[in-house]
């Protein structure tokens, strides 16, 4: 099993409490209001099992995986391809990282009674579609099974704040329900998917910050508190930006 280390920093939890985190200040709100006709981004928190397995199978070919993983961690992809032993099985990824073309990720050969195995040691970041190609003679066409998703996230720090009634740098309105990001630099609306603990889900970038030096995000505590990080107050998460495809 692929597991997040959440490290708590040394921030008190009743500090984060009455501070939301520090992560923003309140004047940080009074400008770039491009997206002042947002509406607020507001909803029941959905977090789903981030430590499951998904499979792929096509054309006599079965692999499965973790469905999260973290930067610069090892993601095993397994398998059969009954009757191939001696073949060579391709992982292949498609996502942003790759222009939305599928690449070459890690391969290995089939072993006797038709078991595979390979470890991929994640060097991007992104949520991919996986898929497993066997190698065939030049007047065959790749057998190639259906494509699984995988996300690779990037262990970030992340604090959580609660400044509501204030308008955010996109437009939206703080509530206590309010679910999103704080990020610098990615664009306003942007999904990113967050996982810690085992669990996952996906949010908008809806303001700019945090301004605290380390801390990548900050999270609105409807988004903390879904995802389980309002006691620790400050927190090591997995995150990534999830543009979409052209």
């Amino acid at each position: 099993m692929i597991a997040l280390a959440a490290a708590s920093l040394a921030v008190p939890a009743t500090a984060a409490a009455s501070t939301g985190g520090a992560g923003l200040t309140p004047t940080h709100h009074k400008s770039h209001r491009a997206h002042s006709s947002r509406s607020p981004v507001s909803a029941v928190p959905v977090t789903q099992p981030g430590n499951t397995t998904v499979t792929a199978t096509g054309n006599g070919v079965t692999v499965q995986a973790r469905r999260s993983a973290l930067l610069r961690r090892r993601l095993t992809f397994s398998g059969t391809a009954p009757g191939d032993a001696g073949k060579t099985i391709e992982i292949e990824r498609n996502g942003h990282q790759t222009l939305w073309q599928w690449s070459p990720t890690v391969s290995t050969t089939v072993q006797p009674g038709g078991a595979f195995s390979v470890t991929w040691n994640t060097n991007h970041i992104g949520r991919f579609s996986i898929r497993a190609v066997l190698e065939t003679s030049l007047a065959q066409p790749a057998a190639t099974t259906e494509a699984m998703p995988v996300t690779v996230y990037l262990p970030s720090v992340a604090s959580w704040y609660k400044l509501y009634g204030h308008g955010t740098a996109c437009g939206v309105k703080l509530t206590r329900h309010t679910l999103g990001v704080a990020n610098k630099t990615l664009p306003c609306g942007e999904d990113v998917g967050l996982y810690y603990h085992g669990r996952t889900m996906i949010v908008p970038v809806i303001d700019r910050g945090p301004y605290v030096k380390g801390r990548r995000y900050d999270l609105t505590y409807a988004t903390a508190k879904a995802l389980g990080t309002v006691s620790a107050g400050v927190a090591t998460i997995g995150a990534v930006s999830l543009p979409t495809a052209p």
